[in-house]
C-alpha cells in the first residue's frame, strides 16, 4: 500500500452497525435538532451575505465528506497490505439526497432571483423532507464503518437544519409561484437521474447496479412504500407516483411554513396591540 492508501484503509475502521434509534441514531437527531434552532433563532433575520455564507460552509463540509465517501467505498483490502481499488457504481453520488450538493452553490452565489428562489424553495421543501425521511428512518444507511455513519449523519441532518433555516429565512418570499419553480428544479434533477441510468446502462454498459432516484426501469426500486408500489403497478404508473407522491409530500411542506408562518404572524400583531 502507498500513503495514501494505507491513510484511505485506517478511515475504513469499523464499529458495531448503529441501531434505530439507538445512542449514535439518538445523538444525531438531537444534534440536528439543535443546529435547525441554532440557525433559525440567530440567523433567520440576518443578511443575505450571512445566509450565503452558511450555506456555501455547510456545502464545502458535505463535499468534503462525500468524497471521503466514494473514497473509502472504492478501496478495499482483504489482507491490510494489498490494496485493491473499483468504484462502486451503485454509490454514485446523484441520488435525492446528494441533490445539496448540486443546488447549494448555485444558492450560496446566484443573484436572488426566480431561479435562485427555486433552488431554495426545493431546498426548504423537498431537500428538507428527503433528508428528514432518513433522519427518522435510516434504513440500510447505517453500516459498520465509523466514518460511513458520521458522514452520512452530516449529510442528511445537514439537509434537515438547512432546509428548516430556508424556511424559516425566505418564509416571505416563499409562494406558490415560487414552490412551483421548486417543482421545476425537482423535474431537472428526475431528468438528469434518468439520463444517468439510461447512459451507464445502454451506453457504458456498466453491469454493476446503478439506480439514481431509484427511478431506473433495469433495477427494483429498494425505498421503503415505492418499493411495493414499484413491483404492483407498470414502469410508467410507478414513475407517475413517484414524481406526484414527492410533489404533494413537498407541497405539505410547504404548506406547514406558510401556515406556521401565518400563526406567528397574528401572534405578532395580537402583541403589537396589546
Amino acid at each position: 500500500m502507498s500513503i495514501f492508501e494505507k491513510i484511505v484503509y485506517f478511515l475504513q475502521r469499523k464499529m458495531e452497525i448503529p441501531k434505530l434509534y439507538g445512542t449514535w441514531h439518538i445523538i444525531a437527531l438531537l444534534l440536528v435538532i439543535a443546529l435547525s434552532v441554532f440557525l433559525v433563532v440567530k440567523y433567520r433575520n440576518a443578511p443575505d451575505k450571512s445566509m450565503r455564507r452558511i450555506l456555501f460552509t455547510a456545502w464545502i463540509i458535505m463535499v468534503l465528506l462525500e468524497i471521503y465517501k466514494q473514497t473509502v467505498y472504492s478501496m478495499s483490502s482483504a489482507d491490510g497490505i494489498t490494496a485493491v481499488w473499483d468504484f462502486q457504481w451503485y454509490a454514485f453520488p446523484f441520488q435525492f439526497c446528494s441533490t445539496p450538493l448540486f443546488a447549494l452553490p448555485f444558492a450560496a452565489f446566484l443573484p436572488e432571483g426566480k431561479i435562485r428562489q427555486a433552488i431554495m424553495a426545493f431546498l426548504s421543501t423537498f431537500s428538507l423532507f428527503a433528508g428528514l425521511a432518513v433522519m427518522i428512518y435510516p434504513g440500510d444507511v447505517f453500516i459498520d464503518m465509523i466514518g460511513i455513519n458520521f458522514q452520512t449523519m452530516v449529510h442528511h441532518g445537514f439537509q434537515v437544519a438547512l432546509g428548516i433555516f430556508i424556511s424559516a429565512y425566505y418564509v416571505r418570499k416563499h409562494t406558490l409561484k415560487t414552490f412551483a419553480g421548486g417543482i421545476a428544479v425537482f423535474a431537472v434533477f428526475c431528468s438528469v437521474a434518468m439520463a444517468l441510468n439510461f447512459a451507464v446502462h445502454d451506453v457504458l454498459k456498466i453491469e454493476e447496479t446503478f439506480n439514481m432516484f431509484y427511478i431506473s426501469p433495469y433495477y427494483d426500486c429498494t425505498l421503503p412504500i415505492l418499493s411495493n408500489i414499484y413491483k404492483a403497478v407498470p414502469y410508467f404508473a410507478f414513475l407517475l407516483i413517484y414524481i406526484l407522491g414527492f410533489s404533494l409530500v413537498a407541497s405539505l411542506f410547504f404548506g406547514i411554513s406558510k401556515g406556521i408562518a401565518a400563526v406567528c404572524g397574528k401572534k405578532k400583531a395580537c402583541e403589537v396591540k396589546l
